[in-house]
């Protein structure tokens, strides 16, 4: 499986692309901004878009959504329960930066949920606490946290829908994980999470608890 990272959007968010070197089917994790460079790429490698999946449903993961959806018609998925921050500028907060963008989601996601590229598994993971329906997504090595766990901190819980006691349950979900799980989160450098549980002062006080 092939994976590429782009930085979009004025709050630069991790944008990442995952795709199945045989078939070509490919998910796009986080549309922050606008999408020419994952358009661009898309064409020039001929992929083909079969998901949009969503971390969690804040303005800065969700702003290219809709213009890439309108290209590719690509399935855009999100965990039921932030579906209707999805469709609220409120709750999405895109109304803070001026402006109001509503997405609707194709597929909701539960914990549990598996969606396939090709041959390739991705594990849906329910992660709430930055977000009530935040997620992470596992492959076999490989973790996508959003903005659940950061190299060296974690999701912020101040924001609406926050629950400081959800996030503290769904890291410690994220520790079970293999020490040799490379973590690619929603902004911010990769890590390691054998890394993150030495160093991270947010999941020590969380290890062995």
């Amino acid at each position: 499986m092939k994976l590429q990272q782009f930085i979009l959007g004025e709050l630069k968010v991790n944008t990442y692309l995952l795709s199945d070197e045989e078939t070509r089917e490919t998910v796009c994790l986080d549309p922050g901004g606008p999408p020419q460079e994952i358009l661009a790429e898309l064409a020039s490698h001929n992929l083909k878009l079969k998901y949009i999946l969503l971390t969690h449903g804040h303005y800065d993961h969700i702003a290219g959504v809709n213009e890439l959806k309108a290209t590719t018609d690509a399935v855009v998925a999100v965990h039921v329960s932030d579906a209707d921050w999805l469709a609220n500028p409120a709750l999405n907060l895109s109304t803070l930066f001026g402006t109001e963008i509503v997405v609707k989601a194709d597929q909701l996601l539960n914990d549990g949920d598996i969606l396939c590229l090709g041959s390739n598994m991705l594990t849906i993971h329910h992660t709430p606490g930055h977000t009530p329906g935040g997620i992470s997504i596992t492959t076999p090595s490989l973790l996508f946290s959003g903005d659940t766990l950061f190299a060296g901190s974690i999701g912020r819980t101040d924001l609406p829908g926050g629950d400081p006691i959800a996030l503290d349950n769904s890291l410690r979900k994220l520790l079970k994980l293999p020490a040799e799980t490379r973590v690619f989160p929603g902004h911010g450098p990769g890590t390691f999470l054998g890394r993150e549980k030495q160093h991270n002062p947010f999941l020590q006080q969380l290890v062995g608890k």
